[in-house]
Parts: C-alpha cells; structure tokens; sequence
C-alpha cells in the first residue's frame, strides 16, 4: 500500500494555515499597568507606615549642586537613601532615584548646565552615587529652565537647548537601562518654552507632570491648585496638559500625571462661589493626613465638589478661608483618567502627606486592581 507524504512546500503551508489566531478572536496587545510614582522627602523611613507594595518607584527628594556635581546634603539623607534601597529586597519590583534641584534648589543649574565640561561632571557624579548607593535612575527637577521660577534664581532662553544636552549627555554616560525622568512644571508657559520635547522624550523613560500648584501660593486669587479638567475662569489643568503633549507628538505612554498629598489654603476669601476665584491670601499648606485636623481646628469648613474641574474644595464662612486640595474621589478619577487615556502613570507629592492604612495611595491601588 502506498502511503503519499506531503511535499515540504505543502507542509509548510498547512503549518502558516495552523498557525493562524482563530477568525473569531482578535490578538491581544500586551498590555502594561500604569507606574505608581512616590516622592519622598521625609526622615530615614519607617516602611511599615506606608503601602511600599503599591508603589513602581520612589524619587529621594532632594540632591543638589556643589560645583559640577551632584551631592547629598546630610547623613541623615544618606541613612535616609540607604533604607529606601534596603526596601528593594522585600519589593523586588520597586525601583529608587535619586532627584536634583526641587523649588529653590537649582540655584545654579542654569550656568552649570551650559558648559559641556559642566553636563559631563555632573552626568559623571551621578554614575558614581548611583553605583554607590545601588539606585536606579535620576529625575531632574529643575525649577525652571528658560523661564522664571524660584526668585532670584538665573534663567536664561539657552536653558531649554542645555536641558536636552544635559539629558543626552546623562543618557550617553548611564546607558539605555538607567531611569531618567524629569519633573515639569503643568503649566502653560513651562509646556511651551522650557523643553525640546522632541529632542527630550526618545532619550527619557518618563515626564512626571507637576499638576498641582497651578495655582500657587504666590497667587493672589484662589482656584483648584490640582485640578483634572480646566474651567472657564481656570485654563491650567491636568488634562489640557496632557493634551497639550499629545499634539506636539509625546508619547501618552512617557506621561505621568502629577496628584497633591497636601491642600493649599488662603485666608481673607470672600463667600462668593464658595471661595473659588476670589481674591485672597495664601496662608498655608496643609498635608492631607492633617487636613481633618486643620479642619477641625477652624470649624465651619463646608466641602464642595467641581463637577467641572473634577476637584473638592472647603470654604470657611466664618473665617474666611478657602481650601484647595486631592481626596479618594479626585484621586480616583485621575487615576481612571491614567487608564483610560493609557498613560505612563501617577505619581504625587509626597509620600509622607499620605494616611495610613487606606490613605489616598491605597486608592490608587485599589483603583488599578479592582477586585
């Protein structure tokens, strides 16, 4: 009896037709959950006070500038930087950086920043902390290039092309698995005229998008300091910024949006609209887990809610004082915003503003990982 045995081209062909996904079904994308980014800038950490297993990475805030290089200002930052490793041991996904400047500390980058020799000592010492520390990556925190920002602090237009050198010349030295991000302000102007975006993002694992203080303390005016969605009396938010980005050609995907662990407060605010958009004078800030007490120390506070900016605010008839902030449900809405725009993150500031347990990182957890 003869038996016919396939020819290699017809085996090769009903291997491909086997191999095919099924008509009916539609190959999956792989798909990546959004980080969870914390900055931290308390005392050597108590781990057992925060949900360290929520978190993708934890930015030690901050390192600053002695001559060319980066440095740690104390030992209790040191002891402090060393235990925040010592945490990747019990959380092998956990990745920890180092973070340079913050408000008011980058006092010189503008001129260290604009010399080669400058870019290449600095992009050096933060080989050699990295590698003694065991860290794993660096966020740039200069507040601002090219533009204003801590008083009395040198800004120059150069700034925004010696920013992408800087980051090349960081990429260059650290090579392709080191982290590099950068904090930006959420800002207009900052969008607009501090950053290369196109020269910046290829070389950069991630933008962390400082949405909050868009309405600072220097203001005069109240609104939502962190607020989702801009209104008609408040243009900067956290989705125009996104959306902003995007059209100049960033990847969603490198986004991290910005969330506050702490509410700003001004005084002197008359009752109209509850506060919002009135003249007044910003008084203080407010960590989020003392804001039930702060509250409680100034009875009369009323809470509110922006159907259209997607944000809670307080107003104190009695005192006068008007409250800015994040809670569970502005969180949780940024952070569905994160998922649904399939962005790179969250991250907020700071860690130590957080409650503890059920604080607002456990809402972003919980958030990500419905159960």
């Amino acid at each position: 009896m003869n038996t016919l045995r396939p020819t290699p081209f017809l085996f090769l062909i009903s291997l491909l037709i086997a191999c095919q996904p099924d008509p009916g079904q539609t190959p999956k994308a792989e798909e990546t959950t959004p980080l969870v980014i914390a900055y931290y800038a308390g005392a050597p950490i108590d781990a057992n006070a925060y949900e360290i297993g929520a978190l993708d990475q934890i930015i030690h805030s901050f390192c600053h500038l002695q001559g060319n290089r980066l440095t740690i200002d104390s030992a209790e930052d040191t002891t402090g930087i060393r235990q925040l490793v010592e945490l990747k041991k019990t959380h092998p996904r956990l990745k920890v950086l180092l973070s340079l400047g913050g408000w008011g500390g980058c006092e010189t980058c503008s001129d260290v920043f604009a010399t080669e020799s400058g870019r290449a000592e600095f992009a050096s010492s933060v080989k050699e902390l990295s590698a003694s520390f065991n860290t794993d990556g660096l966020d740039l925190d200069w507040e601002y290039p090219a533009i204003a920002g801590y008083p009395g602090h040198t800004f120059v237009p150069e700034d925004k092309h010696n920013f992408t050198l800087l980051v090349k010349a960081l990429r260059d030295s650290l090579g392709p698995d080191f982290i590099i991000s950068f904090a930006a302000g959420g800002f207009e102007k900052f969008l607009a005229e501090s950053v290369e975006w196109d020269a910046v993002m290829p070389l950069v694992n991630n933008v962390n998008l400082m949405t909050y203080d868009l309405v600072s303390g220097a203001s005069p005016v109240t609104g939502h300091h962190t607020p989702l969605y801009q209104t008609e009396k408040q243009i900067n938010a956290t989705d125009r910024a996104v959306r902003y980005l995007d059209s100049l050609g960033v990847p969603k995907s490198k986004m991290v949006i910005g969330a506050a662990f702490y509410a700003r407060v001004w005084e002197n605010v008359a009752p109209e609209e509850n506060g919002r958009y009135q003249s007044g004078k910003f008084l203080r800030s407010v960590r989020y887990n003392q804001l039930d007490n702060f509250m409680a120390e100034h009875p009369g506070f009323e809470l509110h809610w922006d159907s259209v900016a997607h944000a809670p605010y307080a107003y104190n008839s009695a005192e006068m004082l008007y409250a800015t902030f994040d809670d569970p449900r502005s969180i949780a809405e940024k952070t569905e915003y994160v998922a649904s725009q399939k962005l790179g993150g969250i991250m907020f500031w700071q860690l130590t503003g957080d409650k503890h347990p059920d604080g607002l990182v456990h809402t972003i957890y919980t958030t990500l990982h419905p159960q």
